[in-house]
């Protein structure tokens, strides 16, 4: 059984990353805009590094982290969105006459999303090397980089995947990425906690996951090996795929009632 269902997951996950390659915007434009707006803030706030307590030589050495997360967020809307296609066109309900397994569909489209969100995260790394970012935790960093890109795909992927199922909508996914993009804007991904000016800006950022998150992998670039901070930011990726995943089964199960 356990065979079967990963020979069904593997079709699936094939299927989701052939339909993103057969859609160049969903692929392009995740790699375009994070590199586009790292390239706009590096120049823009490099300042910024003269600051007292900037904890990277370069501001490029600071920023790197986000297209990391920024490219988690697209695999939110991604994910969800050919989900609510396959809901829209009839595909859930055709598959769920079939010995194929409701959760193949879910673990499948996921498994897709991360193969995606692997590649673009390659492409983010290896820009960031050649414009002249050093990783200060070495390969092994680069490496971590790499699997923690690929934990935020699969949290905010399950995210977009419990919208879909939830509603069947492809414009409630639509909904969902303005608001994931705000939690990006009040973390820390521009500037460090402590150098917040404003109280409640930095508060919101103190309570924000979302900043955990990048600083986990920016420490790896910018100050190395730093366990505290790789543990958090760890342990909250994880605890948003457990809940985002928990969520979108539950969505799942109940969705497959229905039909």
């Amino acid at each position: 059984m356990n065979s079967k269902l990963g020979t069904q997951v593997a079709h699936l996950a094939g299927r989701s990353v052939m339909r993103t390659l057969r859609q160049p915007a969903a692929l392009i434009f995740p790699l375009a805009f994070p590199m586009i707006l790292l390239a706009v803030n590096a120049a823009g706030l490099d300042s910024a590094a003269s600051i007292p307590g900037f904890p990277a030589d370069s501001y490029l050495d600071f920023a790197l982290a986000v297209p990391f997360m920024q490219g988690a967020l697209f695999s939110a809307m991604n994910a969800g969105q050919d989900i609510a296609r396959d809901i829209e066109t009839g595909f859930l309900s055709r598959l769920s006459l079939t010995p194929v397994r409701g959760i193949a569909l879910l673990t499948g489209q996921l498994a897709g999303a991360v193969a995606v969100g692997a590649a673009q995260a390659v492409v983010y790394l290896l820009v960031g090397l050649i414009a002249g970012v050093t990783v200060q935790a070495g390969i092994a960093g680069a490496l971590l980089i790499l699997v923690f890109a690929m934990l935020f795909c699969l949290g905010f992927g399950s995210l977009g995947a419990f919208m879909a199922l939830r509603t069947g909508s492809g414009e409630a996914v639509q909904g969902l990425f303005p608001l994931l993009f705000v939690l990006l804007f009040l973390s820390s991904a521009f500037l460090p906690r402590d150098l917040i000016e404003a109280d409640w800006f930095r508060t919101i950022a103190g309570a924000n996951p979302v900043s955990y998150l990048i600083e986990a992998v920016r420490s790896l670039i910018v100050s190395g090996w730093d366990p505290e901070t790789l543990a958090l930011g760890m342990a909250i990726t994880l605890g948003i795929i457990a809940l985002a995943l928990g969520a979108a089964s539950l969505a799942l199960q109940t969705r497959l009632e229905r039909t």
